[in-house]
């Protein structure tokens, strides 16, 4: 785990579902951040309600680490940049950026300031956030969503923030964005050599004068549109070899035929 991933917590706001709070673990873990902190949840023992264990799946371990709080205050104690995340628009209170920016705003805090904390802050899944609560937060975020309809599941909600936060993160420290194959390449997988793939269209062209698809006298451009089809997508060994095998079977079965 790379340092600024570590200086990041999800805080959820009196959770009434412990599915929700499993749910958020596990969104969390797959991101590659760790730390959860619960603010006056409906049930104390919420993290161990099998329920809650259930939907971490694998990530019980970000379950069992999760702070359990009396107060939003005391969540945010050691948080220097907080954004809370609301789909309600709020006419009083800190300025509004939608969870991309917000994002960004976090790499480049945790970027600056070595020894920052930042914290996506969550509201009940009934209501959301109080008014309160948002006034204890430097900044509101939105994720954009259908006008209409912008009500989130609340450990979905947490799931599409660490989505933002992991790709700021991730890009500003250079990290790879791809999974990658532990293995070496083999040796059928690197590109053939111009005096394979050469050999393999003559073979070619021969099987498909043999089978009779190719007049050799009147070849118009079929041979060059050939040539230019395989030689644009720079064939493997493997696929050299494969097509070699093709245009073998295709001479043989000609040569069979009555």
């Amino acid at each position: 785990m790379t340092q600024p991933f570590s200086r990041v917590r999800f805080i959820m706001v009196q959770p009434s579902h412990p599915g929700n709070v499993g749910s958020a673990a596990r969104a969390i873990k797959t991101m590659g951040f760790h730390e959860l902190c619960l603010v006056a949840p409906r049930l104390p023992d919420t993290t161990a309600q099998p329920e809650a264990l259930a939907l971490a799946s694998g990530a019980a371990d970000v379950l069992a680490q999760a702070q359990v709080v009396a107060t939003l205050a005391e969540a945010l104690a050691p948080v220097t940049l907080a954004f809370a995340l609301t789909a309600r628009p709020r006419l009083i209170g800190p300025p509004a950026c939608d969870i991309r920016v917000a994002a960004g705003l976090a790499q480049e805090h945790l970027a600056g300031h070595p020894q920052g904390v930042v914290a996506i802050v969550l509201g009940t899944e009934r209501s959301g956030l109080t008014n309160e609560d948002i006034e204890l937060c430097q900044r509101i975020c939105h994720i954009p969503a259908n006008p209409e309809y912008s009500s989130l599941n609340v450990a979905q909600a947490l799931q599409l923030a660490a989505w933002e936060l992991r790709y700021a993160l991730a890009t500003g420290a250079a990290l790879p964005l791809l999974p990658s194959t532990a293995g070496h390449p083999q040796a059928g997988d690197e590109p053939a050599s111009n005096e394979k793939v050469q050999a393999f269209l003559t073979h070619w062209e021969q099987a498909l004068v043999d089978v009779g698809f190719l007049d050799p006298r009147h070849p118009k451009k079929l041979v060059p549109r050939m040539r230019h089809l395989f030689s644009r997508n720079a064939l493997s060994n493997d696929e050299v070899d494969m097509l070699r095998g093709l245009c073998t079977a295709m001479i043989k079965t000609a040569a069979h035929k009555p």
